[in-house]
């Protein structure tokens, strides 16, 4: 056996399942795919993690927050890390001295430096969620998080439904809801672009509470009814897996089937970074699917707001929106309502009858013209909220409208990111 290797320390990320959300940022992000899950824990592969941190930033929970020194040897694997509720302690300088590591090794290690990512070709390949930025909108303004949870000075918060009304057509198989939640005289701000969790009540098949389930805020700072304390969500009631499978979503089918007056647990908010610009003449280009509305909804709301007070001059709002077809599509209606002076809205409907298949990177596509100029503009913020298959294609639809434009990508798309100006949230 070759003791030195055994030996050899490592620094092993590893993720606190008590205050982890299940929200996937830390999975979807992750340049190496180092991270993955169960129905209960995200964990960490200590083989392939090249310590990058591009994962840290982005949680809204600090439970990616976490390392610890361990004998390679001895790294907590995937198998062990799957069934923790809670971290194990750190090894004393004792015990990692038993298994033949020194306080050398160990510096050496707690200084390691990132890996790149490679292909099998040894070339880097497109990482869309590199160019996503992790640090706000330089005028944004200060999100409060982590007030209510499991390690806060709160565990969480009840709230109210004070409404639940269904945004999607009745009768079609798309069951997405709106629902209305309020605060009363406990503290809970909020900001367009953050997101809460939610606690179904009751066991999990294996008899332990259910973790919270995360869902982004649809409604304004100021309340989904202005001036008071609350917020809406969008939505889907789940029935199926991403493979097709018959599956009841715990979370989702608890909030669509809640009615008005019902008590709910509440913990965070969450989020710092997928915040709206507040500067004058600041740009928001919108683009997402399905319930990955909920934020837009929450900027466009407030930005309209804003502009009937007659207490900001705004820049322009452009929203690509992409569903199956307009039945599916949450606010589809109140949509329709808009001035097309204040917003500038594109449908994107992969499954209409009798029409090609259109996606929302093909119609960024088709408006380069209106795009490309406003790339440039360093007040142009965009935002990518709904599935993680869609964020790839839109990334590359982005960088291929800055190219035919004559414009650098390499230039342009790093300072998106740089200037907290990209903001990628998928799921």
């Amino acid at each position: 056996m070759d003791m030195a290797a055994d030996a050899a320390v490592i620094k092993q990320h590893l993720i606190d399942p008590e205050i982890c959300i299940r929200c996937n940022t830390c999975e979807a992000i992750c340049p190496v795919n180092a991270i993955t899950h169960d129905s209960r824990n995200y964990v960490v592969k200590a083989d392939l993690c090249n310590l990058c941190m591009d994962c840290i930033s982005p949680c809204p929970t600090g439970s990616i927050d976490n390392w610890r020194m361990m004998p390679r040897a001895k790294a907590y694997s995937i198998e062990e890390q799957l069934t923790w509720d809670e971290l194990p302690a750190e090894l004393s300088a004792e015990e990692l001295a038993a298994f033949g590591v020194s306080e050398g090794e160990v510096e050496q290690a707690a200084q390691a430096s990132p890996q790149p990512a490679v292909d099998a070709t040894g070339q880097a390949p497109f990482n869309s969620a590199a160019y996503g930025a992790t640090q706000p909108p330089w005028s944004a303004a200060h999100a409060y998080t982590n007030l209510y949870g499991p390690k806060a000075a709160e565990k969480s918060i009840t709230a109210t439904v004070v409404g639940n009304v269904r945004v999607t057509e009745v009768g079609k198989d798309y069951d997405t809801h709106h629902v209305v939640l309020d605060f009363g005289a406990m503290p809970f701000p909020v900001l367009e672009g953050q997101s809460i969790g939610i606690i179904p009540p009751g066991l999990d098949a294996a008899g332990k509470p259910h973790y919270a389930r995360q869902y982004s805020i649809a409604s304004p700072r100021n309340g989904e009814r202005p001036g008071y304390n609350n917020v809406s969500l969008t939505i889907k009631r789940v029935l199926e897996d991403h493979q097709g499978n018959p599956v009841r979503g715990v979370g989702s089918n608890y909030m669509c089937d809640l009615q008005v007056g019902d008590k709910v647990q509440v913990i965070g908010p969450f989020g710092a970074s997928f915040l709206m610009p507040n500067h004058p003449r600041s740009n928001i280009i919108m683009i997402c699917t399905g319930t990955g509305s909920a934020p837009m909804r929450a900027m466009t709301e407030w930005r309209r707001r804003l502009r009937a007070s007659g207490k900001f001059e705004g820049g322009k709002l452009m929203l690509f929106f992409g569903a199956r077809t307009k039945e599916e599509l949450p606010y589809f209606g109140p949509l329709q309502n808009l001035p097309k002076d204040f917003i500038d809205i594109n449908f994107a409907f992969s499954r209409t009858p009798g029409q090609p298949k259109r996606y929302v990177q093909d119609v960024l596509r088709e408006r380069a013209a209106d795009l490309a100029p406003l790339l440039q503009d360093a007040s142009t913020c965009i935002y990518v909220c709904g599935l993680k298959s869609m964020e790839e294609g839109v990334v590359l639809a982005l960088r291929d409208v800055v190219q035919n434009a004559g414009l650098s990508w390499d230039a342009i798309g790093p300072s998106l990111k740089r200037e907290g100006r990209l903001h990628l949230e998928t799921y």
